[in-house]
C-alpha cells in the first residue's frame, strides 16, 4: 500500500519536476464500499504483480468533503488514473473531489486517463441519472451549486474517455477482466518517452505558455501550434517535452526529427512512411512516391485524433507533402511545429505562434552550472562570479550555456579566466565563434579531425558504420566521439545515428583547418 511518507517525500520534487517525472504509474480512483475488498483490491494486487508501482487509498475512515494534499500530491504524481465507476461512487464527496482533480491534471499535465463501468450503466454516470441521480438529490442537495456543477462536468467528460465495461469485456469474468486491463495499462507504460535533459531549467514555464495555446482537453477543434525561434534557443526541447506530456492522451502520435535534415538526407518519402507508421501504429510498406503518400497520410489522419509534432521544419512543401493541413485531421487532434521562420508558419495559416525567448540571467546561471558543475549552484564565490561572466557572454542561448558549461568542467580559474578573455574579444552576435572554443579546447587533432569528418559527412549516418570509416583513418573514434558527446559537440538519437545541431554543423562546415 501507497503510505503518505512516500507521498511526502515526493512533495518537493513535484513541485518543481520536469514535465515527465511521475512519483506513481497509476493512481486508483474508487468508492471504497463498494469495490475495496472486491475488484478494486483484486486490481491493485494484480497491479503489484504485474510491476507496476500503483497507489491506492487505503484509509477507510474518510471525513469531511476535501481531499488530502497526500491524494492531490498522488494524483498530480501519477502517470495514470484509473476511474472505478460503481453503484455509489457518486455517493462520495470524496470520490467526486478526486474526480475533478483527476480531469484537472488530464488537461494541465498530460495525465491518462481510463474509466472503468463496474456493475454500473455508463449512461447512468454520463446523465448522471440512475443512482447516480440519487445521490445528487438525495446526499449533494444542499450542496454549494458551483461545486455540484464541477463534479457534474468531471462525471460526464470522464464518461467519455477510453476504457472498460465489465458487462460487455471478457464475458463480464472478472478475472479475465482484470487481465485485459493490465495488459492495456502496461503498453502505454512500456511506450518509451524521447530523451529531454533532465532538470531542465527554465522549460515548466515555456511549456505552460504553449500548453495554454495547444488547448488540450479544454478545446475539441482542430489546433496547429508554431514554436518559433533562433537555432540553438530550445524549440525541439520543448517540443519532445510538450509531446512527452500529452501523446498519450491520443489515440495516435507521431515525432518527426529533424525534418530538414532527413528531408535532405533521405528524401521526403522517408518522412511520410515514418509519420504512417506511428500514426498506423505498424510497420508501413512503401508509398511509392510523395503525391501517393500524401493521399494515404491524409486518409490515415482522418480515422483518429492524433498529436503530430514536426520538427525544424524551413519550407512550407515539406508540409504539404506529410498532408499538414486543417481538413486532413479529425477534431481534437493537434500538431506542433518548430522551425525558425516565421514567415512559413503564416503561410500555413498556424492558430498561434510561440516565439521562444532566451532565457534570463538567473536561468542562465542555473542552466550554466547544471553542466559546468554537475548541480545548479557555483561551488563558490569565485566560481560564481566567472560563471556570470560567461554567462554574459551567452546572451542567453541555451545551446552556448550547455556546450561552454561542458567545456569548463573541471577546469581551474586561471583557464576559466583566459576563455573568458577569449570570449570577450568576440562580437556577441557570432555565436559560431562562441561556439568554436569548445572545439578549440578539443585534446588533441583526432578529436577535432573526428568533429569535423562528422559535420561535414556523417551526420544522421549510424554510429557503428561512422566508428568503422574514422577507424580506418586511424582517428581513434571509439573514444574520440565519447568525449565529442560528454562535451556537447554531438548527440545521438534513437536510431543510433550521430547527429549534431545546425550551429555546430555549420561551425564545422566552415572551419578553415584541413580535413583527414
Amino acid at each position: 500500500m501507497a503510505t503518505s511518507r512516500k507521498a511526502d517525500e515526493a512533495e518537493d520534487s513535484l513541485d518543481s519536476s520536469s514535465s515527465n517525472h511521475w512519483i506513481y504509474e497509476v493512481f486508483l480512483s474508487f468508492r471504497g464500499e463498494d469495490t475495496r475488498n472486491n475488484f478494486t483490491g483484486h486490481l491493485y494486487l494484480a497491479l503489484k504483480e504485474a510491476g507496476i508501482n500503483a497507489f491506492i487509498d487505503d484509509n477507510q475512515l474518510r471525513r469531511g468533503e476535501n481531499i488530502t494534499d497526500e491524494l492531490v500530491r498522488a494524483i498530480q504524481g501519477s502517470k495514470i488514473s484509473v476511474i472505478v465507476f460503481s453503484r455509489k461512487y457518486a455517493n462520495s464527496t470524496w470520490c467526486l473531489e478526486e474526480l475533478v482533480k483527476i480531469m484537472e491534471c488530464r488537461r494541465t499535465l498530460g495525465q491518462l486517463v481510463f474509466r472503468v463501468f463496474y456493475d454500473v450503466d455508463p449512461s447512468d454516470v454520463r446523465k448522471q441519472s440512475g443512482s447516480f441521480a440519487d445521490a445528487f438529490d438525495q446526499k449533494h442537495g444542499d450542496k454549494d451549486e458551483d461545486k455540484v456543477n464541477r463534479w457534474r462536468t468531471a462525471l460526464t467528460e470522464a464518461a467519455h474517455l477510453s476504457g472498460w465495461d465489465l458487462r460487455t469485456k471478457a464475458d463480464g469474468h472478472e478475472g479475465n477482466f482484470i487481465r485485459m486491463i493490465i495488459q492495456e495499462i502496461s503498453k502505454f507504460l512500456n511506450n518509451t518517452d524521447l530523451k529531454v535533459a533532465e532538470n531542465e531549467t527554465g522549460i515548466d514555464s515555456r511549456i505552460q505558455d504553449i500548453v495554454s495555446l495547444l488547448g488540450i482537453g479544454t478545446a475539441h477543434d482542430v489546433r496547429i501550434v508554431g514554436i518559433c525561434g533562433m537555432g540553438g534557443i530550445g524549440k525541439t526541447t520543448l517540443a519532445k517535452a510538450l509531446y512527452n506530456r500529452f501523446r498519450q492522451s491520443f489515440e495516435a502520435s507521431s515525432f518527426l526529427p529533424d525534418v530538414r535534415e532527413t528531408m535532405q538526407n533521405n528524401g521526403m518519402v522517408s518522412l511520410q512512411e515514418s509519420l504512417l507508421s506511428d500514426i498506423s501504429k505498424t510497420s508501413m510498406t512503401e508509398v511509392g512516391h510523395v503525391d501517393r503518400g500524401i493521399n494515404v497520410i491524409r486518409n490515415r489522419l482522418g480515422c483518429r485524433r492524433v498529436f503530430v509534432v514536426i520538427d525544424d521544419v524551413d519550407q512550407v512543401e515539406q508540409l504539404k507533402a506529410l498532408a499538414i493541413d486543417r481538413d486532413s485531421f479529425v477534431l481534437g487532434s493537434r500538431v506542433l511545429i518548430t522551425t525558425r521562420d516565421e514567415h512559413l508558419l503564416k503561410q500555413l495559416q498556424v492558430d498561434s505562434i510561440y516565439q521562444v525567448r532566451l532565457i534570463d540571467e538567473e536561468e542562465s546561471i542555473k542552466l550554466f552550472s547544471l553542466h559546468a558543475f554537475k548541480t545548479y549552484c557555483s561551488p563558490n564565490e569565485e566560481y560564481l562570479k566567472l560563471s556570470r561572466r560567461v554567462v554574459d557572454c551567452c546572451g542567453g542561448l541555451p545551446l552556448a550555456l550547455k556546450v561552454l558549461g561542458s567545456f569548463l568542467v573541471e577546469r581551474g580559474t586561471k583557464f576559466w579566466e583566459s576563455e573568458i578573455k577569449k570570449l570577450q574579444t568576440i562580437p556577441l552576435l557570432k555565436v559560431q565563434e562562441k561556439l568554436k572554443i569548445s572545439f578549440d579546447g578539443l585534446n588533441d587533432d583526432t578529436e577535432r579531425d573526428i568533429f569535423l569528418d562528422i559535420s561535414c559527412f556523417h551526420i544522421g549516418k549510424k554510429m557503428d558504420h561512422v566508428k568503422q570509416v574514422l577507424d580506418s583513418c586511424d582517428l581513434f573514434p571509439h573514444s574520440g566521439i565519447e568525449v565529442l558527446i560528454q562535451r556537447c559537440l554531438i548527440t545521438v538519437n534513437k536510431k543510433n545515428e550521430l547527429m549534431m545541431h545546425d550551429l555546430l554543423r555549420d561551425m564545422g562546415s566552415n572551419c578553415p583547418c584541413k580535413m583527414p
